[in-house]
């Protein structure tokens, strides 16, 4: 079976070595994603700017491999305070909401940098062959 993967350029991505995203088969997995930008963390004390940039890196990600969101069958998004579940969830809600993933949300103690509210990772099922 072909693998692929795509980089977002995150810095952790090469020392940790790992990909943004995997797609084997008709399979994508993207791992765990923060709302990194060129500049650093986009959307510092706000869940809800942190959550679209996190799902506008996991969009990109599995477009990169050849899927859409329309193929997401899951979700899972690691929160480092559970009294934000509502803007976190509204957010994921507007991009999913017509999808409906099946999802979790779990609290963390913390994630890599202490400014990060939320990590997601999606999986995605594509019908097609790799392009």
């Amino acid at each position: 079976m072909t693998r692929r993967s795509v980089q977002s350029g995150a810095p952790w991505e090469s020392i940790a070595g790992y990909s943004r995203a995997v797609r084997v088969g008709n399979h994508i997995a993207v791992s765990g994603t923060t709302a990194q930008g060129p500049d650093g963390l986009v959307g510092r004390g706000d869940p809800a700017a942190q959550t679209r940039r996190c799902l506008e890196i996991v969009q990109a990600a599995i477009e990169a491999l050849g899927g859409t969101l329309d193929d997401v069958v899951r979700t899972r998004m690691y929160v480092t305070d559970i009294r934000l579940w509502e803007p976190i969830a509204r957010v994921h809600g507007e991009v999913f909401g017509a999808i409906r993933p099946a999802t979790a949300m779990v609290q963390v103690a913390a994630l890599i940098e202490p400014d990060m509210l939320v990590e997601i990772e999606a999986d995605a099922i594509v019908d097609e062959a790799p392009r």
